[in-house]
């Protein structure tokens, strides 16, 4: 951070001036100009500025502020990373007697500015938020004290450590002050660090193992002061099939035939001169503090997105630099790539700053996981042994990983730059860098290869949507680029149809591979029993603890767990687009029947104990590892020990088979079986779907090795119907469920086998449980608000 001083020590040097008068107020400031006006008093850690003056309104000024940690507590469980923030909002100084009230303006409710009156109404409408009030300190009533503001909880850190349950925490007022050599003025924007210290007497664990004393939190919280960008940017209306990250607003002056809901595509302004020569580029800067090799793999990736923009018609538009040394990482002027180091590996993600008046993005802020590089390592040494590692070779470990890493970077610039996810485009391809790519590991004449883990460079989507996002068109150019685009078969799957395992696209899915999900799972399996038979010492470097290979095996025991998702939104899937009217996209069709059967008899392949089973040879290297009770939940990636000292594999065969049933069985799943085949009776149906997972699985189990498996198997699935019935269902869905446990009860109770009276006696206590008071079962769902005033519970006649 001192090295950021070298860089303005000239700039600082001409602009500061110290007031030594000692008549006057302002005594021992030191003066620092830029967009704001501002006044340093070292000695007090205390930040003055000089506003401009106010107008009729009493307003002073208005800019947009963001607030990020310079520093973080580095938790993932937690999650206030480094870099960790907001992503800007407008405030305004406001000057109410002798107070000048700092005020963030609502901006998801407004009107045009056609009719004043209505812009009034609308802003009496709706509640602002007064964020703090600063003391004015001379005659000219322009001159007010801002470090209240500074070193007050503007993230809400208290508030989000106490809903994480992370403890209750106090701002330590003592230990809160304003690192004023780091506070930097420039001509559109201010930035400043605070030392901000969170307290607590009685922590969460998180926090207690990665604070220095583990009572006291001192994080840096920065601030950004920022000019309204000027005029001239042109907000572009969102499409749902484009796949751009959205600004929404309501807007109240919409005429009365248009939605009040407003959609802008966030993006950056990119301009050309009269030369077609871009003005403005837009410039990613890597961290400078990311080792190598990893920060030239950062750049590689993030200089994917190059291609993109010439697709677009901006050629030159767009490049990846290395922050220099001494700038500050949150300066808003950088688009940033930022290394961030947690004691547990965690998620990557990108955003920024934009302007909420109309989605411009302002500064792209990535955030990229130290660890997670490192897991991707791992998972190749699982697969593949490690007398490749370092060795540069094509199955290289590191260099896989590295390969992992670039793909990493393009995605998170590309959320940065205005991109969705698009969980459809591993079925064409490596379609999109915005997907999550599985590693594309295959079997080759029985061995694995490796030659196709991970795609490079941006895809046929990714040109697409910044050709949609950033090229010179009309809207009607743009929508015959979305046709066109449909035409070719580029499928957009948005996040909330794909993440969870209940979604029902059959193409929206994460962490797979290929367009046809059942051979993808069939080649998965293939992979996972190579890697597995061949699983043991060659699977970690020399010097290592043996006990380490239980970390290993847990990505390769699970290595079809996302596959398994995949192939299971085949089972009660449906097809839909996000289309518009008129422009000729079909309806929400069901999968066929043939091919959910297909996807179903896959699946079960998961749950064969002799595939859940190891080696004993394997078996006898998991051996325990030395505690650690200095770090929280060490072995939380680890399965449950519950034979400790020895591998317990029923407690790895439960986990997997846990995984299997939860794809099946999910309540948004079941549903849709019951539906489908409401319509047409030769859909696969919810029945149907258990008499085939009942003749798999609740066969009498095997007499040799694989039969403790197999009653493990058994028992979760019991469970899981359990869970099913539980679950917030249909009366019908339960009625068939606790119909089906009947018969599994009737059927355990004649083998006569110990395991079976177990089962029968679970099975008897959840039957024979007092029906729920809760409306649960018993009332009606909730009826959406529907009457012309939509007062919900209120709502007590038509007409009122």
């Amino acid at each position: 951070m001192r090295a950021f001083l070298t860089l303005i020590a000239v700039m600082i040097f001409a602009s500061c001036t110290r007031v030594e008068d000692h008549q006057n107020p302002m005594a021992g400031l030191e003066k620092r100009d830029g967009f704001l006006e501002l006044y340093i008093h070292e000695e007090d850690n205390r930040v003055l500025v000089k506003l401009p003056r106010a107008g009729k309104d009493g307003v002073a000024l208005r800019l947009i502020h963001t607030a990020r940690l310079t520093a973080g507590l580095g938790s993932n469980p937690v999650g206030l990373d480094r870099g960790w923030g907001d992503s800007g909002k407008i405030i305004v100084f406001r000057r109410m007697g002798n107070k000048v009230i700092i005020e963030a303006e609502n901006m998801t409710y407004r009107a045009g500015p056609e009719n004043p009156l209505e812009q009034r109404a609308v802003q009496e409408s709706f509640a602002r938020s007064f964020l703090a009030s600063a003391d004015i300190v001379d005659g000219t009533k322009r001159m007010v004290d801002l470090t209240d503001f500074l070193t007050s909880d503007v993230l809400g850190l208290t508030q989000y450590l106490k809903d994480g349950e992370h403890g209750t925490f106090t701002v330590a007022k003592d230990r809160t002050l304003v690192d004023t050599k780091n506070v930097f003025a420039f001509p559109d924007n201010v930035e400043v660090d605070v030392f901000f210290t969170l307290s607590s007497d009685d922590p969460g664990r998180e926090v207690a193992t990665t604070a220095a004393n583990g009572k006291d939190a001192t994080l840096i919280q920065h601030h950004s002061f920022v000019r309204l960008p000027e005029e001239g940017y042109t907000p572009l209306k969102s499409d749902p099939r484009a796949g751009a990250i959205e600004e929404v607003h309501y807007d109240y002056s919409a005429a009365l035939s248009e939605p009040i809901e407003t959609r802008f595509a966030r993006r950056y302004r990119l301009e050309k001169n009269e030369a077609g020569e871009v003005i403005k580029p837009i410039v990613f800067y890597i961290d400078s503090g990311a080792p190598e090799p990893i920060r030239s793999a950062l750049i590689e990736g993030a200089r994917w997105w190059e291609d993109a923009f010439e697709a677009a018609g901006y050629e030159n538009g767009y490049r990846v630099e290395v922050l220099p040394e001494d700038a500050h990482p949150l300066d808003i002027r950088y688009n940033i790539v930022q290394w961030v180091h947690r004691q547990t590996r965690g998620w990557s993600y990108g955003g920024g700053v934009s302007d909420p008046r109309t989605g411009e993005m302002i500064k792209g802020h990535v955030n990229l996981g130290s660890l997670r590089v490192r897991q991707d390592r791992m998972i190749f040494e699982g697969l593949a042994g490690v007398s490749k590692t370092d060795s540069g070779d094509m199955d290289d470990p590191v260099e896989l990983a590295l390969a992992r890493i670039r793909q990493l970077s393009a995605h998170e610039v590309g959320h940065a730059l205005g991109f969705a996810h698009n969980f459809a485009a591993s079925t064409y391809g490596k379609g999109s860098v915005m997907d999550y790519p599985a590693p594309d590991v295959r079997v080759t004449n029985g061995q694995l290869d490796f030659s196709k883990v991970y795609g490079v460079g941006v895809g046929v989507w990714d040109k697409f949507a910044a050709t949609w996002l950033y090229g010179d068109m009309t809207l009607t150019q743009r929508d015959e680029l979305v046709q066109d685009a449909l035409l070719k078969g580029l499928v957009y799957v948005a996040d909330t149809d794909a993440r969870a395992v209940g979604t029902a696209h059959p193409l929206g899915n994460i962490w797979d591979n290929g367009a046809n999900p059942v051979n993808a799972l069939n080649e998965a399996l293939a992979v996972r029993r190579i890697a597995l038979d061949n699983f043991g010492l060659r699977n970690i470097q020399d010097g290592q603890p043996v006990s380490d290979l239980n970390k290993v095996i847990v990505p390769i025991y699970l290595y079809h767990r996302y596959q398994t998702a995949a192939a299971g939104k085949l089972i009660g899937g449906v097809s839909f687009n996000y289309g518009l009217k008129g422009d000729g996209q079909s309806v929400m069709e069901v999968v066929e029947t043939d091919r959910q059967k297909e996807a179903l008899d896959a699946l079960l392949k998961t749950l064969d104990p002799a595939m859940l089973d190891l080696k004993d040879e394997t078996l006898a290297l998991l051996g325990p590892s030395l505690a650690s009770y200095s770090i929280a939940d060490s072995d939380r990636e680890l399965f449950e020990r519950t034979a400790y000292p020895a591998f317990d594999i029923s407690s790895a065969a439960d986990t997997a088979a846990a995984m299997t049933f939860d794809v099946l069985l999910d309540p948004r799943r079941v549903a849709r079986l019951v539906e489908f085949n409401r319509r047409d009776s030769s859909q696969l149906g919810f029945t149907e779907m258990m008499r085939t997972i009942e003749d798999a699985v609740m066969k009498p189990a095997p007499r040799d090795r694989t039969g403790e498996i197999a009653k493990v198997v058994q028992a979760r699935y019991v469970f899981s119907l359990m869970d099913l019935s539980n679950s917030d269902v249909s009366p019908g869905i339960k009625a068939r469920t606790d119909a089906m446990l009947r018969r599994l009860q009737d059927d355990l109770s004649k083998n006569g086998s110990g395991h079976g009276e177990w089962l029968v006696t679970r099975i008897e206590e959840h039957l024979n449980k007092p029906a729920p008071a809760a409306p649960e079962v018993t009332e009606s769902k909730p009826l959406p608000p529907g009457g012309p005033i939509g007062m919900g519970e209120l709502e007590t006649c038509w007409h009122c």
